[in-house]
């Protein structure tokens, strides 16, 4: 890439940038469903903030400026439940997705805290139009496992892989 990104956990005062950064990668994806109601898009910060503090995020930087991010969770049947992988729209295709992917897959197959739950599976979900999504998903080694209609113009897909 040419670039010096680095990949770091999310902290409290990334949150800002976080959100602002969401807004801007979800544009697409709500031209794509004609759908400017998605959660993404209307998520206040302190919800986001909120999910940093349930679970872990990470954001890639490029210099200060926060240029991805992804966050996740694990659950209490050791479900990863990973979400809003995001990249700059300028900076997409370099491999940042998959880097971050792999980066909150490692922390959370590192987990290894005695009262915690291990990780079992990871599972994140996209739209059914997401084609680049679900392209990435694939090679990193994720399976559909199920759908769910939301309405007449978005089926969520569900893929997962083992921990």
């Amino acid at each position: 890439m040419g670039l010096s990104v680095t990949i770091s956990a999310a902290g409290a005062q990334d949150a800002e940038h976080i959100l602002k950064l969401q807004y801007l990668c979800y544009q697409s994806e709500a031209e794509l469903y004609g759908d400017w109601s998605i959660e993404p898009l209307t998520q206040s910060l302190d919800a986001l903030r909120a999910e940093l503090d349930e679970g872990h995020g990470l954001v890639a930087r490029l210099g200060d400026e926060v240029v991805a991010s992804v966050r996740a969770r694990l659950d209490d049947d050791g479900t990863v439940r990973i979400a809003k992988l995001i990249v700059h729209p300028r900076m997409q295709r370099h491999g940042l997705g998959g880097r971050l992917l792999d980066g909150i897959e490692r922390h959370f197959a590192a987990a290894t805290a005695p009262a915690a739950t291990s990780a079992k599976r990871f599972q994140l979900f996209t739209g059914h139009r997401s084609e680049g999504n679900l392209r990435l998903y694939r090679s990193k080694g994720y399976a559909q496992v199920a759908t769910r209609e939301l309405g007449p113009k978005l089926t969520l897909v569900t893929l997962e892989k083992a921990a």
